[in-house]
């Protein structure tokens, strides 16, 4: 089939090397094997709240929590990822859109899901562009200071005002039915959050597609230009400001999203775990957690980050440091996130290979992990006596 016959038959099937792939974009065609795939993970997902009723363990609450999380944390990534600008302020967005959503709710009575989804939108994307006009002045680690300034600026600005409901926060309970209409429906508490957990799944995957579609298109290789060298960016005519401006927008408009659905989700907003910089530093962590040279890794990592966090709350009251433990496993036995070391070619599917071919070599990466250990110790120990001759 030719290039041109291609595109006219998209969506569907199309054949490439004598076998049928799936075209699910323009650009984007899976093999059957990744088609298949794509449908197992996306027919358990949506089977999730019947999941959760089977297994008391499973929050349907805590999941929805981590994939909204894992949202914004996909929008901060294609900074991280293709820009290489690491940002200290992400969860500004995430609360601009949340706070949107309770203050029209709260103070206007506007009950429509659809119409508080917009209003976020645009008003994280009017941040977002605020925010990396004055922020993009400048690279590196004055960049990433810039952004934790702006958010906790927002921070304090929301604490002190009584508009915002000060620490308390304020309620997305709009109308009669206290809660947002969705699609003009009034809908009972149990199916409300069922119904939001489909929206969202239907949110992200769009968001994914359009996410996928814009790293691959040459505004996204000019950004893998700018990432790479800036000067050399501009030496063959990239305007490197209005392009990292333009990523840096479109990074804040996923937040704002996730933030609106959290808010609708939650039905409460407060400060602390929409705009506080902790928050703003989860975010960066899901997208490396997960892999943030990957496209997905960062909604693997949000969910990951979020359900180990409620699991240790239940377990123990150093919940902290339980997670602290779990997460350091998990950093150390997947260097390139959880998704980029189960890809093909990456570090975990490489040892498994090997452990397949000779199980001894279990004990070289016990002696290899042991001198690392003690190589670690060592210069922890140089420093402390640094320190301390010092004093």
């Amino acid at each position: 089939m030719r290039p041109d016959d291609e595109l006219r038959s998209w969506p569907g099937l199309v054949e490439r090397d004598g076998e049928s792939h799936l075209r699910v974009t323009r650009g984007l065609v899976l093999s059957r094997r990744q088609a298949g795939f794509a449908l197992v993970v996306l027919a358990a997902t949506f089977a999730i709240p019947d999941i959760t009723t089977l297994a008391p363990s499973l929050q349907l609450t805590v999941l929805h929590q981590g994939l909204l999380f894992g949202l914004a944390a996909i929008g901060l990534n294609l900074l991280l990822r293709h820009t290489k600008l690491v940002s200290f302020g992400h969860a500004a967005f995430f609360g601009t859109g949340a706070y949107t959503a309770a203050v029209l709710a709260t103070h206007y009575d506007v009950q429509s899901m659809t119409v508080l989804l917009v209003a976020a939108l645009v008003a994280a994307g009017l941040m977002a562009a605020v925010i990396g006009y004055l922020s993009l002045r400048h690279t590196g680690l004055y960049f990433s200071l810039l952004t934790l300034a702006f958010g906790q600026l927002l921070y304090a600005l929301v604490q002190g005002q009584s508009f915002f409901g000060s620490s308390d926060g304020l309620p997305v309970r709009p109308g009669p039915a206290n809660r947002p209409l969705v699609f003009g429906l009034a809908l009972e508490p149990e199916v409300y959050s069922v119904v939001m957990f489909y929206v969202t799944i239907v949110v992200l995957v769009a968001s994914l597609v359009v996410m996928w579609r814009l790293v691959n298109s040459p505004f996204g290789a000019a950004l893998d230009a700018i990432g790479e060298d800036r000067q050399r960016a501009r030496f063959i005519g990239i305007p490197v400001r209005r392009y990292v401006w333009a990523a840096f927008v479109v990074s804040g408009l996923y937040g704002g999203v996730a933030g609106a659905l959290y808010g609708m989700v939650r039905q409460h907003v407060r400060p602390e775990p929409t705009l506080h910089f902790l928050s703003s530093g989860d975010i960066l962590f899901m997208a490396i957690l997960g892999g943030y040279e990957t496209l997905v890794g960062p909604l693997v990592g949000g969910t990951v980050l979020v359900f180990l966090q409620d699991v240790g709350r239940d377990v123990t009251a150093y919940f902290d440091l339980l997670t602290g433990v779990v997460l350091l496993l998990i950093v150390f036995g997947f260097p390139s996130g959880i998704v980029g070391s189960l890809q093909h070619g990456g570090r975990l599917r490489v040892a498994g290979r090997q452990l397949r071919a000779d199980p001894t070599v279990v004990g070289d990466w016990l002696a290899a992990a042991g001198r690392a250990i003690l190589t670690g110790v060592g210069v922890w120990l140089r420093n402390l006596g640094s320190v301390v001759g010092v004093r």
